[in-house]
């Protein structure tokens, strides 16, 4: 029998609702093996707390599909046990370790695919790991010189041409070598991956009311419309620069593929007001297909049995639905 290789699913913070959204996967009746990667004891412990009943097997490899009540684990050890809500910088090497573990495999081709649960940046860099997030850390692992953060939801998709930047460095961050290559990675990701023949792009402008004309600003008369035109002279369907404050309007996006906003703020928080907890991270221009959830790791809610693994599911069938 040939191998199914698996898809792989980071847990993410102990501590957080990466474990308790992990463990719902067990729901799942899938055709390939989706694997957690995380700390065996610690994924019992957890299902315990929340009085989940799942069967936790070792992936050794061979193993086929994915059955109802039954978890595939690879097991990761943590430095120190896990308590639900409590951060430990001694276990944010065994966060890391999960990353690197799982890109180390989607290089060498052992999976199709990864799925990420949240990871808590402060405890990581209070350990003394120097972390921006997972998008920066799997572009340097990968060799990329720019990849693309996409979030999605059913109806829309907003990618980013600048990401984790305090405001401040965002209008700096925006040059035309910089657009080039984000449009550059959107569009061949729409065509390829999204089997989007023809795909149209509506583009933010990054000041208020997209600059007057020059009044309010001249990033988009001096650098995005100038980029923007090269492209729609190319034949492809990408709008000049609009005020955001319209552009997110049903008219507007009814006909529309996906967006491309400036800056984080600028459009996150419209697509999570629109489907929160159905929401998922794409990171486009990677050499392998990595989705995951739209928020973090709500240290609140952990072994509370309160968490909503909506997004988790949407994150896992979007990569499997993306690599067939």
């Amino acid at each position: 029998m040939q191998k199914t290789l698996p898809l792989y699913v980071t847990s993410g913070e102990p501590a957080g609702i990466g474990l308790d959204i992990c463990l719902d996967l067990a729901k799942r009746v899938d055709t390939r093996p989706v694997v957690i990667l995380a700390d065996k004891k610690a994924l019992q412990q957890r299902a315990e707390q929340l009085g989940v009943q799942v069967q936790l097997l070792d992936y050794t490899g061979q193993n086929q599909s994915s059955a109802q009540g039954e978890l595939y684990v690879e097991h990761i050890a943590t430095a120190c046990d896990v308590v639900a809500g409590e951060l430990n910088p001694q276990n944010s090497a065994y966060v890391l370790e999960q990353l690197r573990r799982s890109a180390e495999y989607a290089m060498q081709g052992k999976s199709i695919a990864i799925a990420t649960a949240p990871v808590q940046k402060s405890v990581m860099n209070d350990a003394g790991i120097a972390f921006s997030g997972h998008t920066e850390y799997f572009q340097e692992f990968a060799g990329v010189q720019r990849v693309v953060m996409m979030l999605a939801t059913a109806n829309l998709r907003v990618a980013l041409a600048t990401t984790h930047l305090p405001l401040r460095d965002v209008a700096d961050a925006i040059t035309a070598e910089r657009l080039t290559q984000v449009i550059d990675i959107l569009l061949h990701d729409l065509i390829h991956k999204f089997k989007l023949s023809t795909p149209r792009i509506l583009v933010c402008g990054l000041n208020p009311h997209a600059g007057e004309n020059g009044y309010l600003g001249r990033e988009e008369i001096d650098v995005i419309n100038p980029v923007l035109e090269q492209y729609r002279s190319q034949g492809h369907d990408l709008s000049l620069c609009m005020p955001a404050d319209t552009l997110f309007t049903p008219m507007h996006l009814k006909d529309a593929d996906a967006v491309l906003a400036m800056y984080h703020d600028q459009g996150l928080p419209v697509l999570k007001a629109q489907g929160f907890g159905e929401a998922i991270n794409i990171t486009l221009g990677l050499p392998f297909v990595r989705t995951s959830v739209d928020h973090g790791t709500a240290l609140n809610l952990a072994g509370t049995g309160q968490a909503n693994a909506s997004s988790l599911h949407v994150a896992v069938d979007l990569a499997l639905q993306l690599v067939e």
